[in-house]
């Protein structure tokens, strides 16, 4: 099925590496023009768009840390600047927090945690809103910490709690204006964060063997969900959270 998104601009946060590059990509193969947001790896965010432009995409990287405010006007100030001020597609990816047991966790790990990954959100919508006056849609990008408990990751999976809550309370402000927002979770998916994980092996081997469809969930199996849910076939999606784990969830 080819979804066409010649003409779109789209800005993907943590978009070097694992899930935010696979999306990246993604939006690049089908015509979007893509910015890359990344923070520190420089060369991994040149490469996605050397990928993407060898598919015949348009790329651009920014340098910012989207926890921080100013450095989020600056992108936004950067993206109009190159392209104007027309954005289609938004994907909130970038994430960070501090994996440890709730009782080990101080006030920074926690505001820390909560900041990147849910508070950002908001400031990234209230840029994308006037950009988005003929419409558009963001996705955020959660995991199933926000419904599970997992070992050593109560901060992460509060702050994907109150990411997804966040996404339905903007849905019903946003949608009256054509700006469609909704959330994808991911099932246990084989990155550079989980190497953060103590266990990060039996993780791994767990979460294979109890998934029915037989494998990990893959970035490119979210990236795929990411692509439906900014294409005019999800036009009736509004403030909803799929979830992209090839059936783990629903066993007990």
């Amino acid at each position: 099925m080819k979804i066409d998104l010649a003409g779109k601009t789209a800005l993907v946060t943590g978009g070097s590496r694992g899930i935010g590059r696979a999306i990246a990509i993604r939006l690049g193969e089908c015509g979007a023009r893509v910015a890359i947001n990344y923070v520190r790896h420089t060369e991994a965010a040149e490469e996605t768009a050397a990928e993407i432009r060898r598919a015949g995409g348009e790329a651009l990287t920014l340098r910012a840390n989207v926890g921080k405010l100013e450095q989020i006007d600056s992108m936004f100030a950067a993206l109009q600047e190159a392209w104007g001020p027309r954005l289609d597609v938004l994907v909130s990816n970038a994430a960070s927090g501090v994996i440890k047991p709730a009782m080990e966790l101080n006030w920074h790990h926690w505001d820390w945690t909560m900041g990147i990954n849910a508070a950002t959100l908001l400031p990234l919508a209230q840029h994308a809103r006037p950009m988005m006056s003929a419409g558009g849609s963001i996705v955020a990008v959660s995991s199933l910490g926000a419904l599970r408990a997992i070992p050593m990751y109560a901060a992460v999976g509060a702050s994907k709690a109150a990411l997804e809550s966040l996404v339905r309370h903007l849905a019903i402000e946003l949608a009256p204006e054509g700006i469609r927002i909704n959330a994808v979770s991911a099932g246990l998916v084989d990155t550079d964060a989980l190497k953060h994980f103590r266990h990060r092996d039996s993780l791994l081997n767990g979460s294979r063997t109890k998934t029915p469809a037989g494998r990990l969930t893959e970035p490119r199996d979210v990236a795929d969900v990411v692509l439906f849910l900014v294409s005019p076939l999800a036009k009736m999606v509004i403030g909803q959270t799929v979830i992209v784990d090839g059936g783990y969830s629903v066993l007990a």
